[in-house]
């Protein structure tokens, strides 16, 4: 079976758009990884009762984040896609996330795009065209996410679409 995390990222700078692998919809309280050694999808998580993804959740293909994986991406879409859909992004900024884990502090920030195939989003070009509570439901959700688990996460700011770009390059940069 192909490694689907191998697919190309797509990046165009210009337009800030790339390639995005979708992992977990939005709505759902199960969380979902992809597997490169299977080429499969496991349940990795359910999140606590009336908990869910305010977003749709993924990564972006043939990147290596700091954590060793491939780099993770929120998508915002008008309607939930499906797990391992493919599809466009435009990259709108960074949620700056410290994630803590046996006492360790790591940067683990969210790129945040938006699919180009669809009309909510259609005038967002930056994290800052969103609004306040829209935001907020996101920050708020990344802040609660992993409170049930051993490690703890704080949301530190947000950045624009030029600094998602510059993550973006430097995850393709590690991946090699």
């Amino acid at each position: 079976m192909q490694d689907i995390s191998r697919l190309p990222h797509k990046l165009d700078r210009e337009k800030r758009e790339c390639q995005a692998i979708i992992e977990t919809p939005k709505g759902r309280r199960n969380k979902f990884k992809y597997e490169s050694d299977s080429g499969l999808y496991t349940l990795s998580r359910v999140l606590p009762q009336g908990f869910i993804f305010p977003f749709d959740f993924g990564f972006i293909p043939s990147t290596m984040a700091d954590d060793g994986d491939p780099l993770d991406v929120i998508v915002l879409m008008d309607e939930p896609a499906h797990v391992g859909c493919i599809l466009k992004v435009r990259l709108i900024g960074v949620i700056k996330l410290v994630q803590t884990e046996k006492g360790k502090k790591t940067q683990n920030d969210r790129l945040v795009g938006v699919s180009v195939n669809g009309f909510d989003y259609e005038g967002v070009e930056a994290i800052s065209d969103l609004s306040g509570p829209r935001l907020k439901q996101i920050t708020d959700f990344l802040a609660l996410y992993n409170k049930d688990s051993d490690k703890e996460d704080q949301v530190t700011g947000v950045d624009g679409p030029g600094r998602a770009v510059e993550l973006l390059e430097k995850a393709i940069g590690k991946f090699g």
